[in-house]
């Protein structure tokens, strides 16, 4: 069955880094759009960064030039490079995989804090 399944979440000093993963198994994963996905208490849900199948990504603007997605089709894995971290950057990160037609898929999501 399809899983996908974040790690590397953790408290984290304003300024420094963090690196999610996300594993994916049970379906084509070089096919679909993998992003990356954040939730702060009582907010819905908010687009952090994707990367299409060809490699191609957009990030939102509050990330710009401090996050970086990457995958490893390979691995099936896709990551987030987390820099510069800000205490608003506290919230929980989800793992989510889409394709036209085939529907989406999220992981459980993992818990970042900048705090220090």
């Amino acid at each position: 069955q399809v899983q996908l399944v974040e790690s590397g979440g953790g408290l984290v000093q304003p300024g420094g880094s963090l690196r999610l993963s996300c594993a994916a198994s049970g379906f084509t994963f070089s096919s679909y759009y993998m992003t990356w996905y954040r939730q702060f208490p009582g907010k819905e849900r908010e687009l952090v960064a994707g990367i299409f199948s060809g490699g191609s990504v957009n990030y939102a603007d509050s990330v710009k030039g401090r996050f970086t997605i990457s995958k490893e089709n390979a691995n099936n894995t896709v990551y987030l490079q987390m820099n510069s971290l800000k205490p608003e950057d506290t919230a929980v990160y989800y793992c989510k995989a889409f394709m036209y037609g085939f529907g989406a898929y999220w992981g459980q999501g993992t818990q970042v804090t900048v705090s220090s």
